[in-house]
């Protein structure tokens, strides 16, 4: 996948339990996406977004597939931003920085 660069806003209005929900939109990126996960190239979102939480528990506000990272940024009970890369193929955490 050629700089694919797939913006999730996962914004207060959506429930932050169901990212999901955003992919049902039908664009041609999250199409790509789907097919990658559906084909094992990707791991589903909704475990990444998981790990996450686990991690850094707070409210999920956006999630960015860059390349092939997937970038999350979950909002803190003490406000700071918390973004956390994974590997899009794996779901290994790649790095967790104050956003």
């Amino acid at each position: 996948m050629s700089a694919l660069s797939l913006m999730l806003p996962l914004l207060l209005t959506l429930a932050p339990q169901d990212p999901m929900r955003v992919l049902e939109g039908g664009s041609s990126q999250q199409d790509s996406v789907r097919q990658a996960v559906r084909q094992g190239r990707f791991v589903p979102l909704e475990q990444v977004v998981a790990d996450a939480l686990r991690r850094y528990p707070g409210k999920l506000i956006e999630v960015e597939l860059d390349e092939d990272t997937y970038e999350v940024e979950i909002l803190g009970p003490d406000g700071v931003v918390m973004e956390l890369d994974y590997d899009a193929a794996t779901g290994r955490l790649l790095k967790m920085e104050k956003d």
